[in-house]
């Protein structure tokens, strides 16, 4: 068993990627914007998490920031009287920010990623070894902050604790700023606001295993109190502005590319090699058996790189003594659960997204806000379709939206997102903002 563990692999297919990849789509989009009729587009902020500020491939960088969907959108809306929209920029030298990863190459066509860590913003690190970014003191339009969370936007001190929202922040307010605060407190006359993803996102991630406040499911009592009182304080002024619904975070590469056949397959192949029985059958722990794993359940892309699928050095966590059984091929040495969004936690996360848009689109009716549908736009996604011949879907890299972390867009994801939030406004306010040309962006970058 220990002589195959190194060669499994899993079987992505990747047919054609460097021409899917490396063709640039040609579109022609009007972006010649009209005078808006009843908008105020001359102070507009961005209140939001990973995907308002330009996350990408598991990092915050400078051309993320760049390339954030805020400032695509602000730039449509300068061309129909809006004002400047300053963003949180890395310093020049520090293009790097946090850090993030890239395709390092194709090995028989399985991605081999690696981690950008040179021209970095980090300051210092906090007794936890927690990075201190260079801090930003300027103003500042786009207040996404990685990370955040509506429930925590709400807690006291969220700067200690997070370190996107620390840099943001003058010294004698790390402990003690909350970010709703912070976000409603800035002199705007429209805005986008994109929080919640996270409050279902974190539990997904982590296979429905709560461990600290990032990973909790939010109730849709304590989403509806939070959300409403939050667009409460950005309306107080009868501002008008665009909210985004929570998309279906199961469809995204993060659970979809880890599939149960694919592992099998990598298993199974190293076994052929060397003249012996395949296995059938991956096993995993769900909150109340241990049972053969189906096609309904989801393996998180980490699980494939962790390398830990048939070793029989791990130590049970349990009692800390080495289990003998191959990891996940054996009923007694089951995949933790923490690997594993199974059926039934899917089941709960996507009803819980539901209710948690209709409270949304509830408060954006009696606000009378525009709502950017991401639900509805990742669906198209999941269900694939095209963009002047370039294929757009759901799969990890070739589907040329999401980028290496499989959750956060590519720099052609955020702008094809960034239209979904000029569709929205056009139509709720009859105004007339451009397209973003989406023939500018890109997908992942290949090696």
């Amino acid at each position: 068993m220990k002589r195959f563990q190194k060669n499994i692999k899993l079987y992505i297919g990747f047919v054609a990627l460097a021409l899917a990849a490396s063709c640039k789509p040609s579109i022609d989009l009007d972006t010649k914007g009209g005078n808006p009729e009843n908008v105020d587009f001359s102070k507009y902020i961005a209140v939001g998490n990973s995907l308002t500020a330009g996350y990408a491939n598991s990092g915050l960088s400078l051309k993320g920031q760049e390339q954030s969907f805020p400032n695509m959108l602000a730039q449509e809306m300068k061309k129909v009287g809006g004002g400047e929209f300053l963003q949180p920029y890395f310093p020049a030298e520090n293009y790097n920010g946090s850090g993030f990863l890239y395709l390092k190459a194709l090995v028989n066509g399985q991605p081999e990623l690696g981690t950008v860590t040179d021209h970095l913003a980090i300051r210092g690190q906090t007794e936890d070894k927690k990075p201190l970014y260079i801090k930003y003191t300027g103003p500042i339009n786009n207040l996404g902050v990685p990370g955040m969370r509506l429930d925590l936007a709400f807690v006291q001190g969220m700067g200690a604790l997070n370190p996107y929202f620390e840099r943001l922040l003058p010294d004698n307010e790390t402990g003690t700023k909350k970010y709703v605060d912070f976000a409603t407190t800035k002199d705007h006359t429209f805005f986008s606001f994109s929080l919640g993803n996270n409050d279902v996102l974190g539990y997904a991630t982590n296979g429905a295993v709560t461990t600290d406040a990032t990973n909790t499911l939010i109730s849709e009592q304590t989403f509806a109190g939070l959300y409403t009182e939050f667009i409460t304080k950005l309306t107080s002024k009868e501002q008008k502005g665009v909210v985004a619904t929570i998309p279906d975070v199961t469809a995204v590469p993060y659970f979809t590319t880890v599939t149960r056949q694919a592992l099998l397959a990598g298993v199974n192949a190293a076994l052929k090699e060397q003249g012996k029985d395949p296995f059938s059958d991956i096993y995993i722990k769900t909150k109340t058996v241990t049972r053969a794993a189906t096609d309904k359940d989801m393996f998180i892309l980490p699980f494939s790189s962790a390398g830990l699928l048939g070793r029989q050095d791990l130590k049970d966590p349990a009692t800390g003594i080495v289990n003998p059984y191959p990891y996940g091929l054996f009923i007694q040495n089951p995949v933790g659960d923490n690997f594993v969004l199974d059926e039934s936690e899917a089941k709960m996360v996507q009803d819980r997204i539901v209710a948690l848009n209709t409270t949304i689109k509830q408060v954006a009716d009696s606000k009378k806000l525009a709502v950017a549908d991401i639900y509805s736009f990742l669906n198209k996604v999941k269900s694939g379709y095209q963009i002047n011949g370039i294929a757009i879907s759901n799969k990890y890299i070739t589907g040329n939206i999401f980028s290496l972390d499989g959750v956060h867009l590519t720099p052609m994801g955020y702008a094809i997102m960034a239209n979904v939030f000029v569709d929205a406004i056009n139509a709720k306010y009859s105004t007339k903002l451009g397209k973003v040309n989406v023939s500018q962006y890109g997908g992942v970058a290949l090696p």
